[in-house]
């Protein structure tokens, strides 16, 4: 993010909420999401939110129409998965118990991969999945094609 408050070129998300107010408080306790800026209206309503974490945003809102839901709202369904990357290093595990001890629900526990990190899943409480992970080894694609029994490609043919 740049001084100005303006994103270089990349990808960031956008998750809703029935109570994005919560969530956001929810998402710096629990994740370690760092605050950005909030947007709000005269009368103190979440207008617009933006957190980062690293060099990444995932913007959080409150649901505004029928096609920007809480997945609390739509019977927990979820259409994808927000994927966080910690830094090489970092505790995943201890991450995990941070999360949990907040109230996330561990909905895969800390487990290394055969492409070399160690992740875990959790939901938060309107029912968004997160995904987090950090390298623990560095493998070329021959080894974690071996270990799985994938082919790693740069293109589909």
């Amino acid at each position: 993010m740049s001084d100005d408050g303006y994103r270089a070129k990349g990808l960031s998300s956008a998750v809703f909420y029935q109570d994005a107010k919560a969530a956001f408080r929810w998402l710096e306790e629990a994740f370690g999401f760092e605050p950005l800026f909030v947007l709000l209206d005269a009368d103190g309503n979440l207008g617009h939110s933006e957190m980062t974490y690293g060099d990444s945003v995932v913007m959080v809102g409150n649901e505004w129409s029928d096609d920007h839901k809480s997945p609390k709202s739509i019977g927990g369904k979820n259409t994808q998965i927000v994927h966080v990357q910690l830094a090489e290093g970092d505790d995943i595990d201890a991450h995990c118990e941070h999360a949990r001890k907040a109230g996330a629900e561990i909905i895969a526990e800390p487990d290394t991969q055969f492409y070399g990190d160690r992740t875990y899943t959790a939901r938060d409480p309107e029912g968004h999945i997160w995904a987090f992970g950090v390298t623990v080894r560095k493998m070329k694609s021959e080894e974690w094609d071996a270990a799985s029994g994938f082919t790693t490609k740069k293109r589909l043919d």
